[in-house]
């Protein structure tokens, strides 16, 4: 059984990478963090595990070495979209991936460093812009209100208050959300959001709806 530890500031792709590994026998998320302390705690429990932890959690990449080193833990660091990893860090980590890594690239890495060996995700920059592609073509299919929503159900907002935020009722909300998913193919919220973050051009145009929704709240 490998044990996993995730730790990811990000609730929806911890979300997203509990529902694919929960389908494996081989694999059982142990501890999710979302912090240092929480982290640090997971890492003195769970001593032989196997920790996935996010670039965007901006912690002490050394110092979190060191310390999973000294608890017989191997380590796979997630890195952002389209960022570099330092030939230096890669070689003091057992495996990198990137944020928008499949299923099954998830799980072969998973694999690859419990049976002892290296496991590196290469940028491949074609396919990033292929789903740039994808990403865009999705973007320019919804209208400016339906990326607002999308930016607010990534953020892990419910209907209700993503109603509030921009002034409306619930049911328009489900009605927006009806044709977003018409326009996307996805089927939830939770596939929604996964779609969005894995979708870098449209994960981008989310984050400037989200930046212009905020600066009208403030004006």
């Amino acid at each position: 059984m490998n044990r996993i530890i995730l730790a990811d500031n990000q609730a929806i792709f911890r979300a997203g990478a509990a529902r694919v590994l929960a389908l494996e026998d081989d694999m059982r998320i142990v501890a999710q963090c979302e912090d240092l302390a929480r982290l640090s705690n997971a890492i003195d429990t769970w001593r032989g595990a196997i920790l996935l932890f996010s670039s965007s959690m901006q912690l002490d990449v050394n110092a979190v070495i060191a310390h999973t080193r000294a608890a017989g833990i191997r380590t796979i660091y997630i890195a952002e979209n389209g960022s570099e990893v330092p030939d230096e860090l890669a070689r003091a980590l057992d495996g990198v991936l990137f944020r928008n890594v499949a299923g099954p690239g998830l799980l072969e890495c998973i694999r690859r460093v419990a049976a002892g060996q290296h496991s590196f995700q290469h940028s491949n920059v074609t396919s990033i812009l292929a789903q740039d592609s994808v990403g865009a073509r999705v973007r320019d299919r919804l209208t400016p209100q339906e990326i607002q929503i999308v930016a607010l159900i990534v953020q892990g907002c419910k209907n209700k208050l993503i109603a509030t935020q921009l002034n409306t009722k619930e049911q328009v909300i489900k009605n927006y959300l009806r044709s977003i998913y018409d326009k996307t193919g996805v089927s939830d919220r939770l596939e929604l959001a996964l779609f969005t973050i894995h979708h870098r051009v449209l994960a981008e145009a989310a984050a400037h709806a989200s930046d212009l929704l905020q600066q009208a709240k403030s004006a």
